[in-house]
């Protein structure tokens, strides 16, 4: 069985159609389906007039809710008879989904395109295009429009 890492942001439209597509694709080369979601490390830290401050209750708080829709996103693709795993980690996402792809050893890279112009990658970046130039194993690119 292949792994097939699928990162998810939890955007509405596109996590949907992303999830979509991994399940055909992992339908058609009998793969499990690893999602991940990579949160950012500074999830509980405000600046306000005292400065940096960090609140660990924000950070529990909103990883309980990622976790919550990786859960569901997970009984989704169960449910449509593909194997699947979940992990959340914080870090930086294109180390991140490297780092357990690796773990995995996976076959595939799932990752969804808006079709930016390149424009928006130099002021935004793209994790896609970062991938496709790192990745080690091919990256399977769904368009998201």
């Amino acid at each position: 069985m292949t792994n097939i890492i699928l990162p998810v942001d939890f955007s509405e439209d596109a996590t949907e159609k992303l999830v979509q597509g991994a399940i055909k694709f992992a339908k058609e080369t009998n793969g499990k389906i690893c999602l991940i979601h990579v949160a950012p490390s500074d999830i509980g830290f405000a600046i306000g007039d005292m400065g940096f401050q960090y609140f660990p209750e924000i950070e529990q708080n909103e990883i309980k809710q990622e976790l919550v829709q990786l859960n569901t996103i997970e009984q989704r693709i169960i449910a449509q008879e593909v194997d699947c795993e979940h992990l959340l980690k914080q870090g930086v996402a294109g180390d991140v989904i490297l780092e357990y792809a690796k773990d995995k050893d996976a076959g595939y890279i799932v990752m969804g395109s808006h079709g930016r112009s390149n424009m928006y990658d130099v002021f935004v970046g793209s994790l896609t295009k970062e991938l496709t130039r790192r990745s080690p194993i091919p990256v399977l690119v769904i368009p998201i429009h």
